[in-house]
């Protein structure tokens, strides 16, 4: 019974604190439309909308827009999870764990709601056709769904990629390419005339509080997984406990043991 509380508690605990997470970002969601009427009114569409979309349009040339119109579908409904799901599967090798697909899955789940709660909920008009570059969309235009998708996902990728070197140039470049990606899959729905430059921002907005939420589950895992055998949860100074520590201490830890803390390498940077 104690070895199965120590399988079943810190998995409870990770499960039940992204549910009322996700239960958060989807009310955020449900509560925009009045942020909304706040935000994006008529002062608010000519003092950033507008003006952005305008100067968007200035850039446009036919070679660019082809490259932009190729880009953003890697966050679209096809590209994403492509790409989701092999970011997602070279994890699991590298960690030698299934906690990436639980995370990553769990909180693109709640992204994906969030982003449908919201377009139903406001079912805010795009820009017009004239001021876009095609293929043209008509689903409701707030929040901008490969904005809110992309920061999830790559945001989530992103932290546990880091988890997994320990050079602090290779973290900052991860951490650098991930936020390039970011905002420019968000910049690119604007520069096309896909979305306005609201949408995009409580895009950001949801997904990095969403990732943030996401995160603290995972910390909360570790310090119930860890609190008799190594310590404190991770962090990026100190990720090589994250492994078993009942062998640091003079005892060998059982096989399930041993094996179901591979989140981080070892000291000795072995996977």
């Amino acid at each position: 019974m104690r070895r199965w509380g120590k399988w079943v508690v810190p998995y409870a605990a990770l499960w039940i604190t992204m549910l009322i997470g996700g239960v958060v970002v989807v009310a955020l969601a449900l509560t925009s439309a009045e942020v909304y009427d706040n935000v994006v009114d008529d002062a608010g569409l000519a003092s950033l909308d507008k003006p952005t979309l305008g100067f968007m349009q200035q850039l446009r040339s036919p070679g660019l827009d082809a490259f932009v119109t190729g880009f953003t579908n890697i966050g679209g409904g096809i590209g994403m999870p492509i790409l989701a799901s092999i970011l997602t599967a070279w994890l699991i090798w590298v960690s030698r764990t299934w906690r990436p697909l639980i995370l990553i899955g769990g909180a693109a789940a709640v992204s994906i709601t969030a982003t449908t709660v919201g377009k139903k909920l406001i079912g805010r008009a795009r820009p017009d056709f004239a001021d876009a570059v095609p293929p043209y969309e008509t689903s409701p235009s707030f929040p901008s769904g490969h904005t809110l998708n992309t920061t999830v996902v790559i945001g989530l990728v992103v932290y546990l990629a880091c988890l997994q070197v320990r050079r602090t140039i290779a973290r900052v470049g991860l951490i650098t390419a991930g936020a390039i990606f970011i905002l420019a899959m968000g910049m690119s729905r604007v520069f096309l005339g896909h979305h306005w430059m609201t949408d995009v921002i409580f895009g950001w907005a949801l997904g990095l509080g969403w990732v943030g939420i996401v995160i603290l589950a995972h910390r909360l895992f570790h310090v119930l997984r860890h609190r008799e055998h190594t310590g404190p949860a991770p962090t990026f100074d100190n990720d090589a406990h994250l492994r078993d520590g009942a062998p640091a201490r003079g005892r060998k830890g059982s096989t399930a043991e041993r094996t179901a803390d591979a989140d981080t390498p070892d000291p000795a940077g072995r996977s």
